[in-house]
C-alpha cells in the first residue's frame, strides 16, 4: 500500500548555486528509481540557518511530495544519507487526498 508523504531535503551549495536544478532532478529520478511516484517538487530557495554547524552556514531547501511503500521512504533515508549533496532529510506523512478531501467538505 502506498501512502504519501513529503520530503523537506536541504542540500549543500557552497560553490554549487549553479547547479542545484540538475541536484533536484538527479535527486527526482533517485525518487522514481526507488519506486516513489513523485507528485511534486517545490524550490524553496537558499536560506541562512539559525546557528552555524560546521563549515556550512546556509544550504537550500527542496520539497517533495510523493506517493510510496513505507519501505522504500526507509530506503530513500539510507541512500541520500550518503549522498554528498544532501545535508539534512526530514520525511512526513501525509493524510491521504481521500481523507483530506472529506475533512474539507465537512
Amino acid at each position: 500500500m502506498k501512502n504519501r508523504y513529503e520530503a523537506l531535503i536541504v542540500l549543500r551549495t557552497q560553490g554549487k548555486e549553479e547547479s542545484i536544478k540538475d541536484t533536484i532532478d538527479r535527486l527526482t529520478g533517485e525518487f522514481k528509481a526507488e519506486g516513489a511516484t513523485v507528485e511534486q517538487v517545490q524550490k524553496m530557495d537558499k536560506r541562512s540557518f539559525s546557528y552555524v554547524a560546521g563549515d556550512l552556514d546556509s544550504g537550500f531547501y527542496a520539497n517533495f511530495i510523493f506517493s510510496a511503500a513505507p519501505a522504500v521512504v526507509d530506503k530513500l533515508k539510507a541512500r541520500l544519507k550518503l549522498d554528498a549533496d544532501v545535508y539534512r532529510q526530514n520525511y512526513i506523512r501525509l493524510a491521504s487526498k481521500k481523507v483530506a478531501k472529506a475533512a474539507v467538505t465537512e
